[in-house]
């Protein structure tokens, strides 16, 4: 393992967009195979007045899963609520050039946390899905915070759980709405809006140093 400084002490990474790939696609069959049109997913949860009432309110811990379950079944007009979530989200993949890369940075010695809006994690925990939680040092998880990205105040908590300075942490988001707070307190951001493993990959290696050598104390 190399033993030269590191410019950063830590990675920070989104969740859904950076850890995750083929997240519309699967909503998108899902929808299909559920007789709904294909969009239906994507309006519920981002364009139905109600349904984003309820989505935020499920990111903030304020709903249960199984509640948000139940009442956005009602507005996709799904009489079967069941586990609605994990239902939609089981065919999303983990990236695995991702979670190589953030093995890769926990060896060389840099801190890693999960900074996530979540959408709760009962009955279905999408980070025990795609197998990320253990990867992780902290978890900064918008349902446990009662706060969610783009507030300051939550990525202020990732620092202070890290411990470590913004000045001395990188950033992965594929949100660009989620990136000016971070700058705020100083953390370098990368963007990775699309082919999210790939940029985010070169980002890091470029800025972090890291080596992908010697053994790793990361599962």
């Amino acid at each position: 393992m190399s033993r030269h400084r590191l410019p950063y002490q830590a990675l920070i990474l989104d969740f859904g967009g950076v850890l995750t790939v083929g997240i519309r696609e699967a909503h998108e069959a899902w929808c299909m195979a559920e007789g709904l049109p294909v969009g239906a997913w994507e309006w519920a949860l981002g364009q139905h007045p109600e349904g984003r009432r309820l989505y935020r309110a499920l990111e903030t811990g304020a709903m249960a899963q199984h509640e948000w379950n139940r009442r956005t079944a009602r507005i996709l007009g799904l009489e079967d609520h069941h586990d609605l979530m994990g239902r939609a989200w089981r065919a999303v993949r983990p990236a695995t050039q991702m979670i190589d890369l953030a093995r890769t940075a926990c060896a060389a010695g840099m801190k890693l946390a999960l900074l996530s809006n979540s959408f709760g994690t009962d009955p279905f925990n999408p980070y025990t899905h795609c197998g990320v939680w253990e990867l992780f040092d902290v978890h900064v998880i918008s349902e446990r915070e009662q706060v969610a990205k783009p507030d300051p105040l939550i990525y202020q908590r990732a620092l202070e759980h890290l411990g470590v300075p913004g000045q001395q942490c990188l950033f992965v988001d594929d949100n660009e709405a989620n990136l000016p707070p971070a700058q705020a307190l100083g953390i370098t951001t990368v963007c990775a809006a699309t082919e999210a493993e790939t940029v985010a990959m070169r980002s890091v290696d470029r800025h972090s140093g890291c080596r992908r050598e010697g053994r790793s104390r990361c599962r």
